[in-house]
């Protein structure tokens, strides 16, 4: 495989049969052992090429299953070991592990410890982690994370932790990562796997298993009550309990030397891309002809959040805003309107407290009554309240971009973490509100939910359907900038710089988080010689339309300006400042969400009597299939003033790896042409 770049390309499907080929394989020794520190490892030797911060000297991880009460639960443990060689790797001895929970059922861990190793004076040093200062931190509606941070740690020193997690949720049978943030020496994963529960093992990677091994075995389970027996149980005796014999799957997957996952800009979680095992409980099968379905179905999943009274259920009942919204029928009388009004008192009256999820696990009249809520507190009011003013609107699952992909193939509801209205206009067109952000306007989603596809809920199942979340908004930017050059190399500016779409919502959020003051102080960093006495920031509140910031600026001259010739590149001053796309390759999509458009006029007074020496040639650069343009052009409009334009558009908001190369090139020949130097001098003879 070349790419990470699709389902079927991103995933080799492991069926049993296939993985079970090579039966009469046998697991290898463990490779590591809790407490037992190589003192090599200590030494700076075997690092001395690493130029990584931290790596992973072993990560070792097991799954398997024994009895609890009548049924069954996962026991995972794990055991990692750490090399840190530079302080930006302290950050690793904090360790994070989630921790999911449901219906008042949690996971649970137990034998949390660690050691942190330094050599001194060619002795080992150990010290001890104290378990008790462990603590949890809710995360998410269904997650809690378990935090703790291993002590002692410095430059050189060998970081070890394991633990024990045990699992009533059989569909969240543990995953694997194999690649990190660092480099990884050694990761394994072993599982041994009841034949009666069907997994369906998905593997997603560029690299294939140094070590990938398969072979049945038998496992002794103790049970409370009486079980069906065959295929693979055999009773035993029990006084009290049963104690049954069942025949495994055990798998043996080793990835050795993985190379850090490189995060990249413009790309969504990093868990969609690094090479990883994932497991969905698919079945059961006690006997020959006993075989239970547990496969999710889209319409199963449908009627499963209808009848939810998290989520279907906030929706069946009065909203809580009716009072306010009845009579905005007879106002706006337009659904596109009226979708809008609502939003508006949605928004003034519920404000989003930054959790995403997609069921209201308490009253929505609690949430208003708090003026805050999660996304699915805003979402689900704000749907509720668009039937009240009579506009039909339905939930639209979807997944944020921090979050991870959806799978159309694999039904699985937890991929899922937020929800918004859908409204259906008469024209065919869909129309997705969401009231989160006030900084956009009616119809255009929030950047962190442009994340492909969303799944829309209908009363009646099997009316489900994908929508398309690409935006047809835009990141638009268009500056103009009027700037006049003095006898002694000195600057004045003019600008006005106005930024639509989504680059006005950033810059609407910005202004609110900052404030005027520090928003500018932002915009100035690259600008250190320019004095700017007033910024003028107008159609802020006008969300529908572009922001604007109105400018002026002046600029003494270069303490090395030659007298009678400068040397200027107007246009760098303003556009990006350096390439996004710094690395040869790229292994996964270039995702920016939305498409682009950037345009820049610079208009340049030269001083009396002075001239350009030559003009650069105009250029254009055009991306394969349509992909994109930038044009390039410079001309003498008048005489002793010269314009610059610059024009950068990207037609598609989603790039696939195999186009990172041109895009690359693209971004390389734009800040090359941004960064060209006129040549100002005066006239010959003058």
């Amino acid at each position: 495989m070349n790419n990470l770049l699709s389902c079927s390309a991103l995933r080799w499907l492991l069926p049993v049969l296939a993985l079970l080929c090579s039966g009469l394989a046998h697991a290898q020794p463990e490779p590591i052992k809790f407490g037992q520190v190589d003192k090599p490892d200590l030494t700076a030797a075997p690092f001395a090429r690493d130029s990584a911060e931290a790596v992973v000297l072993c990560d070792f991880g097991r799954s398997r299953m024994e009895g609890k009460g009548a049924g069954l639960q996962v026991v995972f443990e794990r055991i990692t070991r750490i090399k840190i060689l530079k302080k930006a790797g302290f950050e690793h001895a904090t360790v994070e592990i989630p921790l999911y929970h449901r219906d008042g059922d949690q996971e649970k861990l137990s034998a949390l410890r660690g050691y942190t190793y330094n050599l001194v004076n060619g002795a080992i040093e150990r010290t001890k982690f104290d378990a008790t200062g462990a603590f949890v931190e809710k995360r998410t509606p269904t997650t809690d994370i378990q935090k703790f941070t291993l002590p002692n740690v410095r430059e050189g020193s060998v970081i070890e932790y394991a633990y024990t997690l045990r699992s009533d949720f059989l569909f969240n049978f543990q995953d694997w990562s194999f690649q990190q943030a660092i480099p990884v020496r050694w990761s394994e994963y072993r599982v041994s796997i009841p034949t009666f529960y069907k997994y369906k093992i998905i593997y997603q990677g560029s690299q294939a298993f140094d070590v990938n091994l398969a072979r049945f075995g038998t496992v002794g389970l103790s049970l409370d009550d009486k079980v069906p027996t065959g295929a693979g149980l055999s009773a035993g005796t029990s006084t009290g309990t049963l104690s049954v014999t069942a025949s495994t799957e055990e798998h043996q997957w080793v990835r050795k030397n993985v190379p850090a996952f490189r995060p990249e800009l413009y790309m969504t979680t990093p868990r969609d891309y690094v090479d990883r095992l994932d497991f969905e409980l698919t079945g059961e099968q006690w006997s020959e002809n006993n075989y239970h379905d547990l496969t999710g179905t889209w319409p199963k999943i449908n009627s499963l959040l209808l009848a939810d009274e998290d989520f279907g259920g906030r929706l069946n009942h009065a909203g809580p805003l009716k009072d306010q919204v009845t009579g905005l029928a007879a106002r706006y009388p337009a659904v596109v309107d009226r979708a809008a009004a609502v939003r508006q008192t949605v928004m003034a009256a519920l404000r989003y407290d930054g959790h995403d999820w997609y069921r209201a696990q308490t009253p929505l009249r609690k949430a208003l009554d708090a003026h805050r809520g999660s996304a699915a507190d805003v979402n689900l009011l704000l749907i509720a309240a668009l039937r009240e003013a009579g506009i039909d609107a339905h939930p639209l699952l979807l997944s944020t971009r921090d979050h991870g992909r959806i799978s159309k193939e694999f039904p699985m509801l937890d991929r899922f973490n937020y929800v918004v209205a859908l409204v259906p206009l008469a024209d065919g067109k869909d129309l997705l509100v969401d009231a989160t952000e006030p900084v956009l306007p009616c119809g255009t989603l929030p950047e962190r939910c442009l994340n492909s596809v969303g799944r829309l809920v209908l009363p009646k199942d099997g009316e489900g359907r994908w929508i398309d979340l690409t935006p047809t908004q835009r990141q638009v930017r268009f500056q103009q900038v009027a700037l006049t050059l003095d006898a002694q190399g000195g600057l004045q500016g003019k600008v006005h710089d106005e930024r639509g779409g989504y680059a006005g919502a950033q810059a609407r959020a910005e202004l609110a988080s900052l404030g005027e003051k520090k928003y500018l102080a932002g915009l100035l960093q690259r600008h250190d010689a320019w004095a700017v006495p007033k910024l003028t920031v107008g159609q802020a509140e006008a969300v529908e339309k572009p922001l604007t910031l109105d400018y002026e600026f002046t600029q003494p001259p270069a303490g090395n300006a030659t007298a009678g010739t400068f040397y200027l590149s107007p246009l760098s001053e303003f556009g990006p400042g350096q390439n996004p796309f710094r690395h040869q390759d790229r292994a996964f999509p270039i995702d920016f969400g939305m498409m682009q458009e950037e345009t820049l006029l610079v208009t340049l007074t030269l001083p009396a009597g002075y001239e350009v020496a030559s003009l650069p040639k105009p250029a254009v650069v055009e991306l394969p299939d349509q992909g994109g343009r930038f044009i390039y052009n410079v001309a003498a409009v008048s005489p002793g003033v010269v314009q610059l334009t610059s024009r950068l558009n990207l037609r598609k908001p989603v790039y696939a790896a195999s186009e990172y190369a041109n895009l690359r090139e693209l971004y390389g020949q734009l800040m090359a042409r941004q960064g060209e130097k006129l040549i100002i001098q005066k006239k010959s003879g003058g």
